[in-house]
């Protein structure tokens, strides 16, 4: 089987984001791993409306051509890997408007997440796994939480000047089993579509 796509998802949209420091450390775990070829795709890149379609693509083709370039880009890829911070105890509103914006492109994949935050973004990943139910998605059961004194020590806000590389001690093995979580989901999920694809066409 050819490598798994996977996207690295930037979640934050500020100006002053943290949220590039972790997706780059994380695409380059992904791609030491032979069986993955990853990227970064950044939500602030879409200029994405707030969600204001006459239904989701589920039902309906989208109007706004930049939900539907988001909608392009991200059927690209066989899983995610979402970067997210937590706000107010969840993901942010940048987020889950991305991920509105779409509904069968995200379907029958696998997603894994890095959380951030001063409890490690637990509540927000927590809340991106049901987000994930709905969307027929598979969730990895490790994510990767900075958060705590590790957080602080990377977060330039909080006066950290540590790399995330420096607190590899405390993430990394975290961030091992998100991907082989995400490599055996992965796999399994792009086979199965594939059957379907297949008998799909064999049907016609």
């Amino acid at each position: 089987m050819s490598k798994l796509k996977i996207a690295v998802i930037i979640s934050s949209t500020r100006p002053t984001r943290f949220g590039e420091l972790p997706a780059k450390w994380i695409l380059d775990k992904a791609n030491e791993r032979p069986e993955i070829q990853a990227e970064i795709v950044d939500i602030r890149d879409f200029d994405l409306p707030f969600f204001d379609e006459m239904a989701s693509n589920a039902w309906m083709p989208s109007a706004n051509q930049n939900a539907v370039k988001w909608q392009n880009k991200i059927s690209e890829f066989d899983g995610y890997i979402f970067v997210t911070a937590e706000y107010n105890r969840s993901i942010t509103g940048a987020l889950k408007n991305a991920i509105d914006q779409a509904y069968v492109n995200w379907n029958k994949k696998a997603f894994g997440a890095v959380g951030y935050g001063t409890v490690g973004g637990a509540r927000a990943v927590e809340h991106l796994r049901n987000i994930g139910i709905e969307l027929q998605m598979v969730s990895t059961r490790s994510a990767v939480h900075i958060g705590g004194a590790d957080f602080a020590a990377v977060h330039p806000g909080f006066g950290g000047t540590k790399s995330i590389s420096e607190i590899e001690g405390s993430i990394g093995n975290s961030a091992k089993d998100m991907l082989d979580q995400l490599i055996w989901w992965g796999a399994a999920t792009k086979a199965a579509r594939n059957d379907d694809a297949a008998a799909a066409k064999a049907a016609e």
